[in-house]
């Protein structure tokens, strides 16, 4: 068995073939590498995403506050 790398781990999931057809064709697409990869990287995004997703939200809010009701200022 070959040794994994730090901070990769194997497991077995079983994602449906037409999601797998995605991933090869978008490394196909890009001249080669590795789906798995390309797989880590969406779910890295998207895990990034949901972390900022809070304070996006609250700039949002903010800046339509403030364009509700500039006399208002900014707040702090």
């Amino acid at each position: 068995m070959i040794p994994l790398p730090p901070g990769k781990e194997r497991i077995t999931i079983r994602p449906d073939s037409d999601i797998l057809d995605y991933f090869r064709d978008q490394v196909e697409r890009a001249g080669g590498g590795n789906y798995q990869t390309v797989i880590n990287n969406v779910l890295r995004d998207y895990i990034e995403g949901k972390r900022a997703a809070p304070e996006l939200e609250e700039t949002l809010r903010r800046v339509i506050r403030q364009e509700l009701h500039p006399e208002a200022g900014p707040s702090t």
